[in-house]
């Protein structure tokens, strides 16, 4: 018997049906019956098809593309529910949009990522589930509590299968010195030797100047970060690696394909073997042409949910 004596709803808006769906299926319950849609003019639409009265609710909607409507759209799911006198809210935001928008980067810059958080504590959510998060202290612009997953065991698993014993004779490599922790940890993780691609433009309107940090000579490399938008990144450090580093192979791995603009075909050209990323967003339509691989994160979703529901402690999810 459950502590708390509530029963479990999980809804989902337009942003990643799919993986609500996978969710559910998972914890062996059904998707909530709702309808979530626009009207002629733009404005969001929100119908609830069943109770959630005393209802430990989840919502579970990506603030990806189309980022503002996704995010309203998770707004007015939560004014419904706290309307409709829900037990407890908690937001399942697989990607969180708006997180590189964490500080001031020059002046008068917006810090949009703790509006965001602001508005989702107006709105009445109650806690937040959501996974690699761009910047950590985001966790801290809510006055809620805040689990934020990691991704990565999900590609020490896959790696760990896909290379087996040559696993310990590869180099994971991080594309920035942003990315130098992350990458870090996953490497100690595969038993692998870390690298960094450092660039940097040594005067004003000159192409950058790509050095690699570490030895990757004649080794197969893992590049790892945490997104991928327009690739642009990523391709470089690919081929800094392989034409500066002298690497054979590059590999790829990134929690959230977000795949704007010319990724795709950026991709497609591009020196990596192999992409690999996480459902936090949809999958892209063109995928196979950009040679991308989704991991789905549904199993880690459904049991740190079934955690919250239950009361029992997540901190297994994080090690």
């Amino acid at each position: 018997m459950i502590s708390h004596g509530k029963d479990i709803k999980i809804f989902t808006g337009n942003a990643n049906p799919t993986l609500a769906v996978e969710i559910c299926k998972i914890i062996g319950t059904k998707l909530g019956e709702s309808e979530v849609k626009s009207f002629a003019d733009g404005e969001c639409s929100v119908s609830l098809y069943e109770t959630v009265r005393g209802s430990d609710v989840f919502l579970v909607q990506s603030t990806c593309k189309p980022v503002n409507d996704s995010l309203m759209e998770l707004l007015i799911m939560v004014d419904a529910c706290r309307r409709a006198s829900a037990g407890r809210i908690t937001a399942v935001i697989p990607y969180f949009g708006y997180a590189r928008q964490d500080r001031k980067a020059k002046s008068r810059d917006p810090i949009s990522s703790k509006l965001v958080a602001n508005m989702l504590v107006a709105a009445g959510v109650d806690r937040v589930l959501t996974m690699d998060l761009h910047a950590a202290q985001i966790q801290g612009f809510f006055d809620i509590p805040v689990d934020n997953l990691f991704g990565n065991p999900i590609f020490v698993d896959y790696y760990a299968k896909k290379f087996g014993g040559r696993a310990e004779d590869m180099v994971v490599v991080s594309p920035d010195v942003g990315s130098v922790a992350r990458a870090r940890t996953f490497a100690q993780k595969l038993n692998m030797n870390l690298a960094i691609v450092d660039k940097r433009r040594e005067k004003a309107n000159q192409c950058e100047v790509m050095n690699v940090i570490g030895d990757v000579k004649g080794k197969e490399c893992i590049l790892f970060d945490d997104m991928v938008d327009t690739a642009g990144s990523l391709c470089n450090a690919a081929k800094a690696i392989i034409e500066v580093g002298g690497a054979t192979k590059v590999y790829a791995c990134a929690s959230h394909g977000v795949l704007s603009g010319p990724a795709i075909d950026r991709l497609e050209k591009s020196q990596i073997e192999e992409l690999a990323l996480l459902n936090t967003i949809p999958e892209h339509p063109d995928a196979a042409r950009a040679r991308i691989k989704y991991l789905t994160v549904a199993p880690m979703f459904a049991e740190a949910i079934e955690r919250t529901y239950q009361e029992i402690s997540i901190a297994k999810l994080f090690n």
